[in-house]
């Protein structure tokens, strides 16, 4: 099963990148600036929230070590699991005239819009290159490991987006409920601030919480020099799995009723 599962990937495999080249060239059509805004979106976003968030915790006598790019590590690993979710969420949908026409394997869109938010994710990598070159922070040689936790949350995102996917095709409302839940997920995910300054239960609550696992194991390989913690790597493994199974299990059953619906 699993080899007839992989032929079949195998042979669309073209059709995955030219999707993924199409999507590319229709986000960045008529723009003067192109590929540079997947920089300069999160470098002024960063430069926003470093204003903001920055001054109040040096006023509170609690500032965080290397701040903007603590900051940005958890605004650009976040951004790349809501954009490549919700993008998977309607890929099925907006896809349906196709679909009729012709077969092609439905769980193809929703992988390529996560693989194409991971390659435009890696463009905006940049921009954290340039947030630790501006503000002098020193690059730990364990910062290329921090591969290991962006593909774990890859995956991770691949297994909610093909769960959202199959659910956004019998209930259009999953759109509005998942924007809600994002916008409170940034919140509990500590983009910017450190979870010991909270209160011990409020730690907790944020422990539950995968994606701050995945953006905390970044920042260990690229900030603080610790690697892939063994444990926080099993949790971000676990997850990842977990949220892949489900997401395929729930896809696989209810891939054929798609066409009663769309």
């Amino acid at each position: 099963m699993v080899k007839n599962s992989f032929q079949a990937f195998w042979k669309y495999r073209y059709l995955l990148q030219n999707l993924i080249t199409r999507d590319f060239k229709l986000k960045y059509r008529r723009s003067v600036l192109g590929v540079a805004w997947s920089v300069l979106n999160p470098l002024l976003t960063c430069l926003v929230m470093w204003a903001v968030f920055g001054s109040l915790f040096n006023a509170r006598g609690s500032g965080i070590e290397n701040f903007p790019a603590f900051l940005i590590i958890g605004q650009l690993m976040f951004s790349f699991f809501r954009e490549s979710t919700t993008m998977a969420m309607e890929s099925v949908l907006k896809n349906a005239p196709l679909l009729r026409k012709v077969y092609i394997p439905k769980y193809i869109f929703p992988l390529e819009k996560v693989c194409f938010a991971l390659v435009n994710c890696f463009f905006s990598l940049i921009a954290l290159v340039l947030v630790l070159l501006v503000t002098w922070t020193p690059i730990s040689v364990t910062a290329p490991l921090a591969v290991v936790p962006m593909l774990l949350l890859f995956v991770f995102s691949l297994g909610i987006g093909l769960l959202l996917s199959a659910m956004y095709v019998f209930v259009r409302d999953i759109m509005h409920i998942w924007e809600v839940f994002c916008t409170l997920l940034v919140y509990g995910s500590a983009i910017f601030y450190d979870p010991a300054q909270m209160e011990g239960w409020v730690q907790m609550v944020i422990k539950f919480n995968p994606i701050y696992h995945y953006i905390t194991a970044v920042r260990e390989c690229v900030l603080w020099g610790i690697g892939l913690d063994p444990w926080r790597l099993v949790i971000c493994a676990g997850c990842s799995l977990l949220s892949l199974g489900v997401g395929v299990m729930v896809f696989k059953e209810n891939q054929d009723k798609f066409v009663l619906y769309m």
